[in-house]
């Protein structure tokens, strides 16, 4: 006979209220290692998407994404001829306010050439910048739709392609633009500013200034190699795509990271608090019923086996629950939220773990019960 089921069908409405309650709880454990997941990928999902091997950038910098970066445009050239280089792009990145319909949008804005690197590689619609000017591709998230106008600096651009999830670190949809149209966004000066400066005889910058330049090496090449070579030009840096990615969950999300990380770990506490506390209040419930087990000779393991049973039950449905309120909801988060199968079956075995752990509290109370107490009224 399973005590265990017994138990739960003889209390059943308690038995769901109660995992309901434990499966809001651990919904919002699996949403905090979702969202863990979530930031690490948005924030690679940028550096990622030219599907490039090296990074060059301003010297004794760690641009583009976690220091400001600007090195001529002209670099382009230089590192296309290095030895293992098959093609490089230059590439601009700046966060900027896009107006469309009457509402201002915060975007994340990249800049790159038409024909080179740079670029989205997974459009979902629509179809690849063509022109010089006044295109754009635009993520998802942004709201923006096919054919839609949006407004940048002074001037208006076309959504002539979409993207999914392509959004930097702090959760911004990028949208992607010809390298001219960004340069003249990023460092043109108001024409008020220059009229002023041509008064003083001061002479103005030069807009030919990218933020970094990406390359696509050949299979056989080093990237290592590579940027050793960049690095002999004093006023360039290069960097790997694996260094890059080092540096952008290292050094740019490494607080948020460790923030989500803390959170998350004093929810599993919480967790562990609240199934001990269920457990022994049931286990104390059932005080007469186990003593009258002790008297009838049923050994101790039996018992054990009972509350661990129960422990078990609550936590593994808690989980199922859990996880099917997270996937109805997910899509709503402001921020990306990623569950893989293996985190959350890691995070299944962690929640028995712990379940095991807190039905000590019950199994204690349990084998106290002084058979004796059957006999009372």
């Amino acid at each position: 006979m399973n005590l265990a089921y017994r138990d739960v069908r003889h209390n059943l409405f308690r038995f769901v209220l109660t995992c309901l309650g434990l499966s809001l709880l651990m919904a919002v454990v699996l949403a905090m290692m979702g969202i863990y997941n979530g930031a690490v990928i948005d924030a690679l999902t940028i550096a990622r998407a030219p599907k490039v091997d090296v990074w060059v950038v301003e010297a004794e910098t760690k641009g583009p994404f976690a220091e400001s970066s600007r090195i001529p445009g002209s670099t382009r050239e230089a590192v296309a001829r290095l030895q293992g280089v098959v093609d490089a792009g230059s590439v601009t990145y700046q966060n900027a306010d896009g107006e469309y319909n009457g509402t201002s949008r915060r975007l994340y804005i990249i800049g790159y050439e038409p024909s080179r690197l740079g670029g989205p590689q997974d459009l979902i619609a629509g179809r690849p910048i063509t022109r010089t000017h006044f295109e754009m591709i635009a993520d998802t998230r942004t709201g923006l739709s096919l054919g839609d106008r949006v407004r940048l600096g002074r001037n208006h651009f076309e959504v002539v392609g979409l993207v999914r999830n392509h959004v930097n670190s702090g959760g911004d949809p990028a949208v992607y633009i010809s390298l001219l149209d960004a340069q003249t966004l990023q460092f043109e000066i108001d024409p008020a500013a220059v009229r002023v400066k041509r008064a003083k005889g001061e002479v103005s910058e030069s807009q030919d200034s990218v933020n970094a330049v990406i390359a696509r090496l050949h299979p056989d090449a080093d990237p290592e190699q590579v940027t050793a070579s960049v690095r002999r030009w004093k006023h360039l840096s290069g960097m790997t795509q694996v260094q890059e990615e080092t540096l952008l969950t290292r050094s740019v999300i490494e607080r948020q990271r460790r923030q989500l990380g803390l959170f998350m770990a004093i929810l599993m506490a919480v967790s562990a608090v609240v199934i001990a506390l269920i457990i022994y209040m049931m286990t104390i419930e059932k005080l007469k019923q186990i003593a009258t087990l002790k008297l009838i000779g049923a050994p101790d393991r039996t018992i054990v086996w009972l509350i661990m049973q129960q422990s078990l039950a609550l936590g593994v449905t808690g989980w199922f629950f859990g996880l099917g309120i997270l996937s109805l909801v997910k899509d709503f988060f402001p921020r990306r939220v990623v569950l893989e199968v293996p985190d959350a079956l890691v995070l299944g075995g962690i929640i028995a773990l712990v379940c095991v752990v807190a039905s000590g509290l019950g199994i204690r109370a349990a084998l106290k019960a002084d058979p004796a107490t059957a006999l009372g009224g």
